[in-house]
């Protein structure tokens, strides 16, 4: 591979650690350029959590060092995400994504109508309510939102930070906190299972994991320091990119032009 491409593999990832760490999507970034150098869907879809792990690695430590992780909440919640990774990685190792992609494009095209409608529990969330123990909508939310990280992890962010301040009760600098240590969590156990089939390349997941550890750096200081209101503006504007590409709508403009 040629060494600039090895420099448009970092970029790419610092994009993605940056877009992932404030609001997710950020692998609709990456997998479409390790598809592009060579990789098979599947290796692609394993290689991208090799980044994605060490990414959240500085991502918690970062907002741990500024106190803006609440551990024992995001542990708790984490628990059913771990199990529902297990069950959507095993998955993606064989099942074709297509029709699940167009799914998912009509689900955040509905979330961007609640974070309109609802400004206010984004930015504020609810006193108290984060605190209260796991009860079962929550078990089942952290599920399923589980298992669509394990099988594709591409806009998984997008939905924790919906369960986490829906769901859950935390603001959005609080929930991208906890956030990261989620994703850190069932990624780990989704790696595995890749591992396991041998759908990992471990010298480009590592190249892409640079871009994605420096982007997550940035953005976990940045989460803080901006708060909650810039956080929902990007979170509003990742969404309706991503949705646009689950959708398939920018593969029809270029056809179309």
């Amino acid at each position: 591979m040629a060494w600039y491409l090895y420099l448009a593999v970092i970029a790419a990832g610092f994009v993605a650690g940056f877009i992932n760490t404030l609001a997710g999507s950020g692998s609709l970034v990456t997998l479409p350029l390790l598809i592009f150098l060579g990789l098979p869907a599947n290796v692609a879809n394993g290689t991208n959590r090799v980044a994605i792990v060490l990414q959240n690695v500085v991502g918690v430590s970062s907002f741990h060092r500024q106190r803006a992780l609440e551990l024992h909440g995001g542990l708790v919640l984490a628990a059913p995400a771990v199990l529902g990774s297990l069950v959507g990685a095993q998955i993606a190792v064989n099942l074709d994504e297509l029709m699940m992609r167009r799914t998912i494009g009509v689900l955040m095209v509905a979330m961007l109508a609640v974070i309109f409608v609802r400004p206010k529990r984004w930015l504020e969330g609810r006193p108290g309510a984060a605190h209260q123990s796991l009860n079962w909508r929550q078990l089942l939310i952290f599920f399923a939102i589980g298992v669509y990280g394990g099988f594709i992890q591409a806009g998984v962010g997008i939905f924790l930070l919906a369960g986490l301040v829906l769901g859950a009760g935390y603001d959005l600098v609080r929930a991208n906190a906890v956030k990261v240590l989620i994703v850190l969590l069932f990624t780990l156990f989704a790696l595995a299972v890749f591992v396991v089939n041998g759908q990992v390349q471990w010298g480009m997941g590592l190249i892409l994991a640079v871009g994605n550890m420096l982007g997550a750096w940035v953005a976990a200081r940045m989460a803080v320091k901006r708060g909650a209101a810039f956080i929902r503006w990007l979170l509003i504007t990742v969404t309706v990119v991503s949705a646009a590409n689950l959708l398939g709508l920018f593969d029809l403009v270029a056809r179309l032009f």
